[in-house]
């Protein structure tokens, strides 16, 4: 096999879920470039159209379900279907999340655990009803969407960073369970994403200086400027591919070299 081949995944099958729009959209769209087939899945039937819509656009052949992955026997239906659909699942992303923006003595502890239901519990569930099937087939690639926020605090983000880093560690546990039975399970930890949703945070102020939050960013990152989903496709390709078969339980901060650096003097 040369190494080109090592990076093509032809004739798998990937599953993003919460891949209707953003990081998720743009990893699938990646994979699909790579030669996968791609499904995904959404909380509500309109976002699964949106998606539907926006794959069509781009010339992709996807498949989108409606599941809710907090639900376990809605996951568990969900991949019967697509194995009797479309084919047993190679490669699942865990993408879908949510952050909840609140102080933490502020914060519900319904809120907390929304929170960690989405981010923690339904990673678990998704890993669990898939492995089964990887194992039978001989191979498999996890890949748990993680964050700057599973190594660092900050201000209002209590429940979403306890997730991050439950996320981690169940990455490394996955790896350390079913390393044998050759299924490679790996993190994406992005740095800050240009996305619509951040787009409030680096609109140019009245004056044309920066917002202070995106100022504060680029001040804490090397690379002098915010991600793109763009910038997470190579990486997330890398690590579906038969080129990271022996790169198992591995966070991959893709953070432009946040983690790495103590920021300048003042």
């Amino acid at each position: 096999m040369n190494i080109m081949e090592k990076f093509s995944l032809e004739g798998k099958v990937a599953l993003i879920t919460g891949a209707s729009y953003g990081i998720g959209f743009a990893i699938a769209c990646g994979m699909a470039e790579a030669g996968a087939t791609i499904v995904f899945n959404d909380i509500n039937q309109d976002l699964v159209n949106k998606g539907m819509a926006a794959y069509e656009e781009k010339g992709i052949k996807a498949h989108g379900y409606v599941c809710d992955v907090t639900d376990e026997d809605a996951v568990n239906a969900l991949v019967a279907k697509i194995e009797a659909e479309v084919g047993v699942v190679d490669i699942l992303v865990n993408n879908a999340g949510i952050i909840k923006r609140i102080p933490m003595c502020e914060m519900s502890a319904a809120d907390f655990r929304k929170v960690i239901d989405v981010d923690l519990n339904a990673p678990f569930i998704v890993s669990k009803a898939v492995i089964p099937a990887m194992i039978k087939k001989g191979h498999g690639k996890i890949i748990n969407i993680c964050s700057m926020m599973s190594e660092l605090g900050r201000e209002t983000v209590s429940a979403y960073a306890a997730a991050k880093g439950g996320l981690k560690m169940l990455t490394r546990n996955i790896c350390s369970e079913y390393g044998e039975a050759n299924i490679q399970c790996n993190g994406i930890g992005p740095g800050y994403i240009e996305t619509p949703q951040t787009a409030p945070l680096r609109e140019r102020q009245a004056d044309g200086s920066r917002h202070p939050f995106d100022q504060f960013i680029i001040s804490k990152t090397p690379a002098g400027r915010w991600g793109t989903t763009d910038d997470l496709v190579g990486p997330a390709v890398f690590l579906a591919s038969d080129a990271s078969d022996f790169v198992n339980g591995h966070i991959l901060y893709v953070d432009g070299g946040i983690l790495a650096y103590i920021g300048k003097q003042p």
